[in-house]
């Protein structure tokens, strides 16, 4: 290939058969992200090519190995000082996508891994898309996450190319598919594997194949009438999902495409107005600050040098045998160990459930099972890098677990508890080498709780902690660090919340009237539905175990179901009732106080203990905490976190009424302390 004119972020080659490369490569960054300087040069080498003869066509590549384009810059989001300026930059954006879209050779976008936000729009605006068909190859328009929708051209282009029905359910959930998936709907003209990537975008330039159009239907759907008609039914379908008062841009991309559709140039007018607009509303603010959030436990020990390869996990129960499933899924080598092979047979049934869901293909299943080893003799603990213990709840069992594994493991393993309360000082007690042990707490369902709760003991050597850290993000979760105090960070801050929300139940409020409060406020579940899906031994259980810390007091009502085996979910009753798993609707009642009465009552107990846990040290600042609510139990996301929304509402204002709820009900206010010092926070 011979070279042309040079770019910071764009490298330009042409091979022997005239076809231009143009390669994205962004300077001193290891993720392609698209800024007002890639652009610029975009647009420059696009205005070169509009009148070339030179050229039989062109192919959009990554030269990076991570990836092909993640989208924006999210940083830019952070920038804008008004609307205008916001509107302005989105409107260069859809021009210089239009000259790509316009230009006269034909353009294949040659896509190796995550292609996604505005990458996906650039995409949108070549011709052709020829795709790596592997598990890491992933597409979409994921905007609506960061509380705006695509805004260059992506809400338009997107139903287009697909229709309305396919198109804007690309758009309105911001999900991601697969190469394969992106092929059959015709998002990419092909789906091929890595060796022939290259041969196949080739192609589409040199033999100038007929480019994937929208079928008669697909363009009926996008017609005035036909918008009319399933604007309504995918509003309806929206609102079963999210509140748009909490999450309005879906809201805000699917009024647009109604109203003006996806021809000429009004729908990129509209789209580029909108999204200009809503970069400015509360809910992307604080989404944004979440990805940030995000981004701060994904860049934890980055450093840290851990060569892990084999990974024993004991306990082969619910929490134990996901734990190990998920690791091999991540491409470890994993020994599954528990006292007799039966009680390992259901793990790995469950793990094979998950690979079949996660990896689709039969030969990538098949060599997850194969990384995934049951193990009864234990022959995997001198192999292994760590050993995670998740066994029963008992000090005396873990210890004595703890101090037969030291003398087995290589020196250099590190030894992990997967307990959810016991202090890690009283498990490494026995040890001679106490500071090896470190607590990795991960929360159930595994496969889908992003966040792991890192537990650093006083004894734990902080090199071990480092390396758990880096452990964590290899197997692709957040790893927040939390001090070894009871509770630790997620459970302590949960249950005052729950058993709050119990002793509103003796009170008289109806259940379902407690859980609506809270959904309004935007949680993901209500707290009493969340206690029966816990189960509420388990509630019962750690409410007993921080009461003694904490003088919690138990509700009476949730010690007495506990007692009739009434545990929730599991047995088909608990506070609600359930058939096959689903809850059974309860007969409405009438309640004295109002949602917002019920919200503030418990979002201000979630508060206090909040504020504890800063003036306590469990985690190292206020973002954190809010990182971990937020990834550990789906605070909702759009407020910014238990300590950012209370800043935004007022501490102070929130104290006087925390105050007051307390003196009406006759308590005692004995956590003043609490609320004084996070003003520093």
């Amino acid at each position: 290939m011979s070279r042309m004119q040079t770019y910071k972020h764009w490298r330009l080659e042409t091979d022997s058969d005239q076809v231009l490369w143009l390669f994205f490569d962004k300077q001193n960054e290891s993720v392609n992200t698209m800024d007002r300087e890639v652009m610029e040069e975009l647009s420059d080498i696009t205005d070169t090519l509009i009148n070339s003869t030179e050229y039989k066509g062109v192919i959009i590549a990554s030269a990076k190995k991570n990836g092909f384009i993640a989208g924006a810059d999210i940083s830019q989001f952070t920038q804008f000082t008004d609307i205008d300026e916001a509107v302005h930059l989105l409107k260069s954006g859809q021009h210089i996508y239009d000259k790509i879209e316009n230009l006269k050779i034909p353009t294949v976008a040659m896509i190796d891994g995550f292609c996604l936000g505005g990458g996906m729009e650039l995409v949108l605006a070549c011709r052709y898309r020829v795709v790596e068909d592997g598990a890491k190859t992933r597409l979409g328009l994921p905007e609506v996450k960061l509380g705006i929708h695509p805004g260059w051209g992506g809400s338009v282009r997107m139903p287009r190319l697909l229709g309305a029905l396919q198109g804007l359910n690309m758009v309105l959930s911001g999900h991601t598919i697969s190469g394969k998936a992106a092929a059959k709907i015709g998002l990419a003209d092909v789906a091929v594997p890595k060796r022939h990537l290259i041969k196949a975008a080739k192609s589409y330039v040199l033999e100038k194949q007929k480019p994937h159009e929208a079928t008669w239907f697909q363009n009926l759907t996008n017609t005035k009438p036909m918008r009319t008609v399933l604007a309504h039914f995918l509003r309806k379908k929206l609102r079963s999902k999210i509140n748009p008062l909490h999450y309005p841009s879906p809201f805000h991309a699917l009024d647009n495409w109604e109203q003006v559709g996806v021809h000429g140039e009004a729908p990129m007018d509209k789209e580029a107005r909108s999204c200009g607009k809503l970069f400015f509303s509360d809910t992307c603010q604080n989404l944004v600050r979440v990805f940030f959030l995000q981004e701060r436990l994904k860049g934890q020990a980055k450093e840290t040098r851990f060569n892990l390869q084999h990974v024993h996990v004991i306990g082969a129960g619910t929490m134990g045998g996901d734990i190990a499933a998920w690791c091999a899924l991540q491409g470890l080598n994993v020994t599954l160990q528990d006292r007799e092979a039966k009680f390992i047979a259901p793990a790995i049934k469950r793990a094979y459930q998950l690979f079949k869901e996660k990896l689709k293909e039969p030969y990538l299943v098949q060599r997850a099972m194969d990384r995934l080893t049951p193990d009864v003799m234990g022959y995997g603990v001198p192999k292994a890098d760590i050993i995670i213990e998740a066994i029963y709840e008992d000090l005396a069992a873990k210890q004595a677990l703890f101090k037969s594994l030291e003398g087995q493991a290589k020196p250099q393993a590190i030894l992990a508890t997967n307990t959810s309360s016991i202090p890690l000082d009283d498990i490494n007690s026995v040890l001679q080498t106490p500071e090896r042990l470190v607590g990795i707490h991960y929360f159930n369902p595994v496969a889908k709780m992003q966040l792991v709760e890192v537990v650093k003991g006083n004894r734990t050597d902080p090199l071990v902690v480092e390396k758990a850290i880096s452990f964590v993000r290899k197997i692709d979760r957040l790893p927040l660090q939390v001090k070894s105090s009871p509770g630790f960070l997620v459970n302590r801050i949960l249950m005052p919340y729950l058993l709050e929300a119990v002793n509103m139940l003796d009170e008289g409020i109806p259940p379902a009237t407690i859980d609506k409060a809270m959904v309004d406020f935007g949680m993901p579940m209500g707290p009493v539905a969340l206690a029966d899906a816990v189960g509420l031994d388990v509630c019962l259980s750690v409410a007993k175990y921080l009461g003694k810390y904490f003088n919690t007091k138990i509700p009476t009502r949730l010690s007495q179901l506990v007692e009739k085996g009434k545990l929730g979910r599991k047995t088909g009753e608990g506070f609600y009732q359930y058939k096959k798993g689903k809850q059974i609707k309860p007969t409405e009642a009438a309640s004295e106080k109002s949602l917002d009465e019920i919200a503030d009552r418990l979002v201000l107990r979630m508060l206090d203990e909040s504020f504890a846990c800063l003036r306590e040290g469990v985690v190292a600042d206020g973002d954190l905490l809010d990182a971990g609510m937020i990834f550990g139990t789906g605070f909702a996301p759009f407020r910014g976190g238990p300590i950012h929304y209370a800043r935004s509402k007022g501490i102070n204002d929130l104290f006087q009424q925390y105050i007051k709820q307390r003196q009406q009900r006759g308590e005692k206010i004995e956590s003043i302390q609490n609320w004084e010092l996070t003003e520093a926070f």
